[in-house]
């Protein structure tokens, strides 16, 4: 006698409960609301540089190494190797971009910055997938001891380059990479930019900055970042990858090298942190300094985790980042007017709460709304201290709001052997 198995019965009209997400037109719809806001903020007070053309180059100057060292943490933490040694590894990319960039040219200086972070990673490779040295010990370890041998060399080598603009802790200045400006549009751009006519004096102004004196690594960071989305999400290779950190074990049942994917990940990983060193002192500066990357390396983990380990959203993440950077240190004035942009950004998400009857989050935001308009209200300008400080906070802000959402590769930071499974 058989007996057959009843399906529960579903209940009409309901749907199982989805994640939300955001999808490509929400996103298009969030910037066309905030790009509203900017341009109403800007008749209103009269200062338009939020949403200048200088103001979106100098954020997309900022966001490219951030973008870069995050992309080289989502490539390592794919595969399940976490990897916080990403400021030594820019450090790498700085010093040797700079080296190879004064003594040959920038493009080489390029490739010799992405194989300076290459080093560090495989060194981090060695350490975590084959040694089995706890992730985190090795990252600190990497990040003290690349920043301390670059800075030892330099104080000897460059000593015999004095003549030629270098110092105790400076390189001599390399030539520079070129940019591009596409004529006639950005000069038309310009133009109606300089009208201040509300909305479309803004849209302006965001595509001139993004047609007129781009650095050729911004074009190349761009590339990466699209490829790498396609390499690992379209090809076998990168399922291989991933598998590599959602479960290791499962993965190698199924013939995957683990340790092979791991360590072509992480070799990855430091290559683009190369790059984003490398870009720092070959664009941003010219010549290599101590101090230089001033732990973007750390934001760009923070723009990874807050793009959920996905490209795109890594890309926005580094956007906000580079954007509150460059804000700070192009024009203050402007910081102080953000004040406002943020104060009226969280009335309108109180309504939103409210509508949601969430009511405790609701009282939340309506204190720090509040608060915010006070300030800008009863102040002129913010304090020097604070602007320098707004690239971090902003960090500590977004991650904080984007915890609830977060969903890291499974095997991420864990210890793997071969056959443990079996």
């Amino acid at each position: 006698m058989s007996t057959a198995t009843t399906a529960r019965p579903k209940v009409p009209g309901k749907m199982p409960a989805k994640k939300g997400k955001l999808s490509v037109p929400v996103v298009l719809l969030l910037i066309a609301a905030a790009l509203l806001l900017f341009s109403a903020v800007g008749i209103v007070t009269g200062n338009h540089g939020l949403t200048s053309s200088g103001q979106i180059s100098a954020a997309l100057g900022s966001a490219v190494p951030i973008a870069l060292a995050g992309l080289g943490g989502l490539w390592s933490e794919r595969a399940g190797v976490v990897n916080i040694g990403l400021e030594g590894m820019m450090v790498a990319g700085t010093f040797c971009g700079a080296w190879a960039g004064y003594l040959v040219n920038p493009w080489v200086g390029l490739l010799a910055g992405m194989a300076g972070g290459a080093l560090g990673g495989l060194l981090h490779a060695v350490v975590t997938v084959t040694f089995g040295v706890d992730h985190i010990v090795s990252g600190v370890g990497i990040n003290l001891l690349i920043p301390g041998i670059c800075a030892y060399v330099n104080k000897i080598y460059y000593t015999d380059y004095v003549s030629v603009g270098a110092g105790a802790n400076q390189s001599p200045p390399a030539n520079p990479l070129p940019y591009i400006t596409v004529p006639g549009l950005s000069s038309w751009l310009s133009g109606i930019e300089g009208h201040h006519w509300f909305l479309v004096s803004d849209v302006a102004g965001v595509l001139g900055g993004l047609v007129t004196d781009l650095s050729v690594v911004i074009v190349i960071a761009a590339v990466f970042i699209v490829g790498s989305y396609f390499l690992l999400w379209r090809t076998v290779f990168g399922l291989r990858l991933r598998s590599c950190g959602e479960n290791p074990t499962a993965a190698e049942s199924l013939g995957v090298n683990v340790y092979k994917y791991k360590y072509l990940a992480v070799i990855a990983s430091g290559a683009f942190a190369g790059l984003a060193g490398s870009y720092l002192s070959l664009v941003a500066s010219h010549f290599y300094k101590d101090g230089q990357t001033q732990n973007r390396g750390f934001i760009g983990l923070a723009a990874m985790i807050f793009g959920n380990w996905m490209p795109g959203g890594l890309s926005v993440g580094a956007g906000l980042f580079g954007f509150t950077d460059s804000l700070q240190l192009r024009d203050p004035d402007s910081v102080h007017v953000l004040l406002i942009v943020v104060s009226i950004a969280l009335a309108l998400l109180l309504l939103w709460q409210v509508y949601r009857r969430r009511f405790t989050a609701a009282a939340i935001t309506l204190v720090a709304a509040a608060g915010l308009a006070a300030w800008y209200a009863g102040s002129d300008a913010v304090p020097r201290p604070l602007i320098v400080a707004t690239p971090y906070v902003i960090t500590l802000v977004v991650l904080a709001l984007a915890s609830q959402r977060l969903r890291p590769p499974k095997a991420d930071g864990q210890i793997y052997r071969k056959g443990q499974g079996k």
